[in-house]
């Protein structure tokens, strides 16, 4: 089921507050979630001044920004609907550049039932779960679905 316009507002809202008082590059990079469902969430940050490297395509730290946000954003919402304390961290990070971006770059993660799962597990066992979550972007004006980078983030979870 796909957001509506009240939720995604809420959703942008949220993640407007988090980059100003906690991550200032999330607010600098100025991500958009674009859809969360129950089988993936894309967001999508666009290629501006402020995300561009010199040759017109999209700076890899940006890129590394909109990787981390997508499974980051996934897990935070499964943690928030299980209303318990549990800490996040990202223990890894692999990625593979396959084009340049050179457009708006849309950040899609399909795992979000392995990351629900994980979460279930964290509050049966209180230990340490790390899952390895596949990020996919790519940049539909230009490649269409083509891929133009895919990350690998290992996440680390723990109840508090």
């Amino acid at each position: 089921m796909a957001l509506t316009f009240k939720e995604r507002f809420k959703h942008n809202l949220f993640l407007w507050f988090f980059g100003l008082t906690k991550v200032r590059m999330i607010l600098f990079c100025r991500p958009k979630i674009v859809d969360i469902t129950d089988e993936k969430v894309v967001l999508y940050i666009p290629l501006n001044r402020q995300t561009r490297n010199h040759i017109k395509s999209m700076y890899i730290g940006t890129m590394t920004v909109g990787a981390d946000l997508v499974t980051g954003l996934t897990a935070m919402l499964s943690i928030r609907r299980s209303k318990r304390k549990i800490i996040l961290i990202f223990k890894d990070l692999n990625a593979t550049f396959l084009k340049r971006a050179e457009g708006d770059t849309y950040f899609t993660c399909n795992d979000v039932k392995k990351i629900e799962s994980a979460v279930r597990k964290v509050i049966a066992s209180k230990d340490r779960v790390n899952i390895n979550i596949p990020i996919i972007a790519t940049v539909p004006e230009k490649c269409g679905t083509e891929s133009v980078a895919e990350f690998n983030i290992t996440l680390s979870m723990k109840e508090y």
